[in-house]
């Protein structure tokens, strides 16, 4: 019985450590930059209010990644991940194709 606890409070304390660990590694996110194949194929823009608007009609005023539901930062965040464009972040202020108001 002895070895079953120790194996637990080993794997718990490793869990507890690497759980610690994973946001210092979200913060190392490489930042997407419009040339991206993945941002061209979704029309991102860094700055929203420069969004070619016959381009992409779906984009309107005061729309930008801050106040997307994929944003996962907060909407006073200046970046933040985005599920759409895996591992890199986005702008707060910036703007894509895929962009779904939040709530």
């Amino acid at each position: 019985m002895k070895s079953c606890r120790r194996e637990f409070i080993v794997r718990s304390v490793v869990g507890l450590a690497s759980s610690a660990f994973f946001p210092l590694v979200a913060h190392a996110a490489e930042e997407l930059s419009e040339t991206d194949p993945s941002a061209v194929a979704l029309g991102y823009r860094v700055d929203a209010t420069k969004v070619d608007k016959v381009k992409f009609p779906k984009y309107a005023d005061g729309q930008n990644c801050a106040n997307c539901q994929f944003y996962q930062g907060s909407a006073s965040s200046k970046s933040a991940a985005c599920p759409l464009f895996t591992g890199k972040t986005v702008e707060g202020a910036g703007w894509c194709n895929g962009y779904a108001k939040k709530g």
